[in-house]
């Protein structure tokens, strides 16, 4: 039984010491190709979901700013980083008398603002 340190795989193999595999150019090209494709993973993603909390937003915004506002001809939601309720999406009434004016935020993710109904204290 004989106990080499070398592994038979490994004979005659000599490492190229501080010299990388692969050039400079190379590298710079892995990197530029694996970010792109992360990119285009991500963004549809991304875009998909703006685009459905925008519509969500704004079918939402159609129903309660009637509700809060009768006097309104329209309605409009907005995102908004510093709005009344913090970060998210705002309703706006759209020529209502005496202006425009927020009528209910509806959050990160939005929805119909919870109503208290008539009858019930909260």
């Amino acid at each position: 039984m004989t106990f080499d340190s070398d592994e038979p795989e490994l004979s005659g193999y000599v490492p190229h010491g501080d010299k990388p595999l692969r050039s400079e150019r190379m590298r710079r090209t892995m990197r530029i190709v694996v970010i792109v494709g992360l990119i285009c993973l991500v963004l549809p993603g991304i875009l998909t979901t703006v685009s459905f909390s925008k519509a969500t937003a704004e079918r939402a915004c159609a129903v309660i700013a009637p509700y809060q506002d009768p006097s309104t001809l329209g309605s409009s939601a907005h995102f908004e980083l510093f709005g009344k309720g913090g970060l998210g999406w705002q309703c706006y009434t759209v020529g209502a008398f005496g202006g425009d004016r927020n009528v209910a935020p509806m959050g990160l993710l939005p929805r119909i603002p919870a109503q208290p109904q008539p009858g019930i204290r909260s």
